[in-house]
């Protein structure tokens, strides 16, 4: 992992189109701004998380057999 240290208004630059800004920091948060093309998705780790856990539950064995009902 890289660490950086940044004040209000620095920003980091991630594969040339993906910059992330500290648009403010109060006491043990901080607010970040990220500015990417609409073909990258950006999400809080918690909902990618749920995200992946959907897809997988989606993609079970039981999923599959409903499918297989269809034909």
């Amino acid at each position: 992992m890289l660490a950086l240290s940044r004040k209000k208004n620095e920003a980091i630059v991630v594969n040339n189109n993906v910059e992330i800004t500290v648009l403010e920091v109060k006491g043990d948060q901080v607010k970040l701004g990220i500015s990417a093309p609409k073909e990258v998705p950006v999400y809080r780790k918690e909902v990618y998380v749920q995200i992946q856990e959907a897809n997988k539950e989606a993609m079970s064995g039981t999923g599959m057999e409903n499918l297989k009902g269809l034909f």
